[in-house]
């Protein structure tokens, strides 16, 4: 059974910090590309920043400079560190596994507010 499960959203305030994390189970992770999306109610699902299995990464404009993504394939762990945050980062974020087909985790909720 495959599972993707996404940690570290929480409550931060503007400018602050987050690092997401996403551990996957049954799959070989090394060969799997690796992506975040993040999603607020009413809204399409949109892709923040991926990461192949060769290690490019690919970020959407509004936080390039920001959000780093990064995997670490003895763990099993794809990572989205999140600085300078801003209120419009507020979203539920989900983790992407893609090869052949996709795996989402459960998502995980950000929020940027004082």
């Amino acid at each position: 059974q495959v599972q993707l499960v996404e940690f570290g959203g929480g409550l931060v305030q503007p400018g602050g910090s987050l690092k997401l994390s996403c551990t996957a189970s049954g799959i070989n992770f090394s060969i799997y590309n690796m992506a975040w999306y993040r999603q607020v109610p009413g809204k399409q699902r949109d892709m923040v920043a991926l990461i192949t299995s060769s290690g490019s990464t690919n970020y959407e404009d509004s936080v390039k400079g920001r959000f780093t993504i990064s995997r670490d394939n003895a763990k099993d762990t794809a990572y989205l560190h999140m600085n300078s945050l801003k209120p419009d980062d507020s979203a539920v974020y989900y983790c992407k596994a893609w090869y052949l087909r996709n795996y989402w985790g459960q998502g995980t909720q950000v929020t940027v507010s004082s």
